[in-house]
């Protein structure tokens, strides 16, 4: 409340002051009320008084004025970065010369310089235009300066050929020039002994004459030249000149090697007394039980080979023959039931078999080889129905499973492409080309609907079958190369031999997962392509490695059921047989193959 009287007692002096001014020196009440102790202190007005002196500054002014207008008169630096006033256009465009200057000794100011003598100055000037001058310069010796419109140079020539330049010599002059050219040629001719030149012949065309005079080089005055004989060198130089023009000529026309087919059989006869022909299989094969055991022991040994073996299949659905590709460029066909012995050799490559496949009923069957060529065998007879080629080296081959679809020949091929024939016209029908490697393997899945392929460029890729767009790309930072696939015989599953020394499993299902619970290791493949396989059951997974072993897996545990000792260097190849489910055939880098029951 008192607070509240104070601002009453100070509105109410307020008042008082405007209606009746008092005294500066004379304090400030309220009539008719003293001041309460609790209420705000009196306030004193006191007139201002200043210390600082007072100072002219008419001088001052005056003084910057004149600095500004001398600086405005004065030349720029040329090295200062900022201006505190406003230059004019002459300031600004002045040139620096003079050894006035106050910023170089030469009147040159350092930031300007750009030469040991100065500055140089670029001009935009036509390369014609230069040549020009610099020529006549030291022609004549004077030439044009651009810059101020002058010559520089020796004046007393420049009044002597009014001023012309190499490139504008007067007609008269040109003409004389080559009468003096004339009369020096036959001076020559004199004096190298030669029969002296009529001038008439010179200017003839027809004549020898004119042929020597005009002539362009030192070989063109020659009417003839009659070449000797190359030596061996030359002569080998000029066959592979000609060998690698013809390479390159024949570009994409460039096919496999030829070769002459041939085959022979080792049986005892080709048709036994009913008239059976020798691959027909055994009215009483068939399997014993749907249950399959790992092998334990070797049976036989086929030997024949005098390179390692690099494939093995089967005889479709009853395995009594088994085909073998090896690199001793030769496919043999041995007999598993009765003799074991060599029963046909089909020689048709120049250089080792890569591949091998059955059709479907094991009476025709396909190679591809290091020579480029894919051949189509009959398994009877071991005439080549047919060949193909594309130039490049296949790795792959493959039929397409489907009853009506066995005249459809796929291969992979080192130009990262896989090529589709129609093996009844010889036509390419197709070309799948969207890998980044060399085509490894080619595995037909969801009912031959579909193919999936792998490459050396680390990736698996799924086709639908005749279109040649990916439907599926995989390929992750961890995954290797993987040489060998093999489908599980329920058909849900790939086994991928990949080069980190594993076996994975993908899905064929709709994403191609790959299943990460399902994983065989501890073996040794990396850089080698081992055949990876199944049990018919689908129970084992087995495969061969670097070492010459065969390993045995358990499909649902992923554990090592066995391995047995089979080869002496690589173990390439393992084939499990459709009918007798414990016996196993594999091939190796020694030449062999061995079958183990």
């Amino acid at each position: 409340m008192d607070l509240l009287q104070s601002y009453r007692d100070l509105d109410l002096e307020e008042e008082e002051d405007e209606v009746e001014p008092k005294s500066e020196l004379q304090p400030e009440t309220t009539s008719g009320q003293d001041p309460s102790p609790d209420s705000s202190p009196l306030r004193m007005s006191l007139p201002s008084k200043s210390a600082a002196p007072s100072v002219d500054d008419t001088m001052l002014s005056l003084t910057v004025a004149g600095k500004v207008q001398s600086d405005a008169q004065k030349p720029l630096n040329p090295t200062q970065h900022v201006v505190s006033f406003n230059p004019t256009y002459d300031q600004l465009w002045a040139p620096v010369v003079g050894p006035a200057h106050p910023y170089a000794k030469d009147g040159l100011a350092q930031g300007l310089r750009n030469h040991k003598l100065g500055f140089v100055e670029n001009a935009a000037i036509e390369p014609f235009v230069f040549d020009e001058q610099y020529n006549t310069f030291y022609k004549f010796g004077y030439a044009a300066d651009p810059t101020e419109n002058n010559y520089v140079g020796d004046v007393e020539a420049l009044k002597q050929n009014d001023g012309v330049s190499v490139y504008n010599i007067p007609q008269h002059e040109q003409k004389k020039r080559k009468l003096e050219k004339k009369k020096e040629m036959l001076e020559e001719m004199e004096n190298e002994g030669n029969d002296p030149m009529d001038l008439a012949e010179v200017d003839n065309p027809a004549t020898e004459a004119w042929l020597m005079k005009n002539r362009k080089s030192p070989w063109a005055g020659k009417k003839e030249w009659l070449q000797g004989e190359l030596t061996e060198e030359q002569k080998k130089y000029a066959e592979e000149h000609a060998k690698k023009k013809g390479e390159k000529e024949g570009g994409d026309k460039e096919k496999g090697e030829a070769h002459a087919d041939k085959s022979t059989f080792h049986g005892k006869e080709e048709k036994d007394y009913q008239g059976r022909s020798w691959i027909e299989p055994p009215k009483d094969a068939k399997a014993s039980n749907d249950h399959c055991y790992i092998p334990k022991r070797l049976v036989h040994t086929w030997s024949g080979h005098t390179k390692g073996v690099s494939a093995i299949r089967f005889f479709p659905k009853f395995g009594h023959l088994i085909l073998s590709a090896g690199m001793d460029t030769k496919v043999k066909i041995w007999d598993v039931f009765n003799s074991g012995k060599c029963m046909r050799t089909y020689m048709g490559h120049s250089k080792a078999v890569r591949d091998i496949w059955f059709c479907n009923d094991g009476t025709k069957f396909l190679t591809a080889g290091y020579d480029k060529n894919i051949k189509y065998w009959d398994t009877e007879t071991g005439q080549v129905i047919s060949t193909f080629s594309t130039g490049k080296i296949p790795y792959v081959v493959r039929l397409n499973p489907d009853e009506d679809k066995q005249n459809v020949l796929l291969a992979g091929m080192s130009d990262k492409k896989i090529v589709q024939w129609d093996m009844n016209t010889g036509q390419i029908t197709q070309e799948y080309d969207q890998h980044l490697g060399a085509v490894n393997t080619i595995t037909f899945v969801d009912n031959n609907r579909r193919f999936v392929t792998s490459s050396d460029d680390k990736s698996l890729r799924v086709w639908e079958y005749g279109i040649p767009v990916v439907i599926k790309y995989i390929s992750e930072p961890h995954m290797h190369s993987m040489p060998s696939i093999s489908l599980h015989p329920n058909g849900n599953w790939l086994a991928c031999q990949s080069l980190d020394n594993q076996i994975l499993i993908y899905s064929t299902r709709e994403r191609f997962q790959l299943n990460k619970k399902k994983r065989f290791a501890g073996h040794i493949v990396a850089g080698y392509a081992c055949q990876v396989n199944f049990s018919p059951d689908g129970r084992f997974v087995m495969s061969g490695d670097g070492e010459g072993r065969c390993w045995f897996w358990d499909w649902k545990s992923c554990k090592v059921f066995r391995t047995l000792k089979c080869h002496e260097g690589v173990c390439i190849g393992s084939e499990w047989h459709p009918l007798e489910q414990s016996k196993v055939a594999t091939c190796g880098w020694d030449g062999l193959i061995k079958y183990w029951d």
